[in-house]
């Protein structure tokens, strides 16, 4: 007796670990999504950091006129880039990553498409480092307005900025996930975002700074980011700035690992 023929099963195809499509989709969705409110998140990201660089220029600079040989205007502007980069990345990652998962089930939606996990986290703080590298220029802009010369070395200010917005957006998803209520995102502001933005070389410098502040610096993202911005702008390039570009990518890297495992505990329990 012979069997009945059977109908060959066909192949799958090879499922990449993170699928172009699946960002696409995503990036699609936030596109959209920022054609409806890009005029408030656009204006909140660029009035404020314009308001520290008026501030503190005018006010800390009439009694500061220079540090070393650069006008504290130009060296605050230039340290502004920075904050502007973690304020637009983190908080967007904390607070609308916490929104969209727990009250608008946004993900849950997502997870019934051929989109896993780790592709939302990755393709959510692409989309908000994107939007940091180009936030995070504003102040640039802003500095030369007020005597900041033009440098062949600005054209890498927005990829420091996307690199550094990247890390912050994966650490504000990471904490979305970790904290239990919207509320406990004041602890995160106050024991963590707010140390780091205050000890990042930003208003004065480290070098004459107490050891434990120079120590905390080399361990901050945001300090090594405004080390890049302010060697690219004034073309004062060195070897540190390799050291400060992999503490960047490891910061990066960390968060990454750290906010995909968090994110999935949280939506595939």
């Amino acid at each position: 007796m012979t069997s009945p023929p059977t109908t060959p099963v066909p192949q799958r195809a090879d499922v990449r670990w993170l699928e172009t499509s699946a960002l696409a989709g995503i990036w699609t969705r936030e596109v959209t999504l920022f054609t409806r409110y890009w005029r408030s998140t656009s204006f909140a990201a660029l009035v404020e950091p314009l308001v520290y660089l008026l501030a503190f220029g005018f006010g800390f600079g009439s009694l500061v006129a220079a540090i070393g040989d650069v006008p504290y205007i130009q060296f605050l502007g230039t340290g502004i880039v920075a904050s502007a980069v973690l304020f637009t990345s983190v908080f967007t990652g904390m607070f609308t990553t916490f929104v969209r998962r727990v009250f608008q089930k946004t993900y849950d939606s997502l997870l019934a498409a051929p989109i896993d996990v780790h592709e939302i986290v990755i393709g959510e703080a692409l989309w908000i480092a994107s939007k940091a590298a180009v936030y995070g220029c504003a102040p640039l802009l802003a500095a030369m307005v007020f005597g900041l010369p033009p440098s062949w070395g600005m054209l890498v200010v927005p990829l420091v900025g996307f690199l550094t917005g990247l890390g912050f957006a994966l650490f504000g998803i990471l904490a979305s996930a970790v904290v239990p209520s919207i509320d406990s995102f004041n602890y995160v502001t106050s024991a963590v975002v707010t140390p780091l933005f205050l000890v990042s070389g930003t208003f004065f410098p480290l070098d004459q700074a107490p050891g434990w502040a120079q120590t905390l610096a080399a361990l901050n993202p945001l300090y090594h980011c405004v080390e890049l911005v302010r060697d690219a702008v004034f073309l004062t390039w060195s070897w540190r700035d390799a050291v400060h570009v992999a503490v960047l990518v490891s910061f990066a890297a960390l968060m990454a690992v750290l906010a995909i495992r968090a994110m999935r505990r949280r939506l595939l329990g």
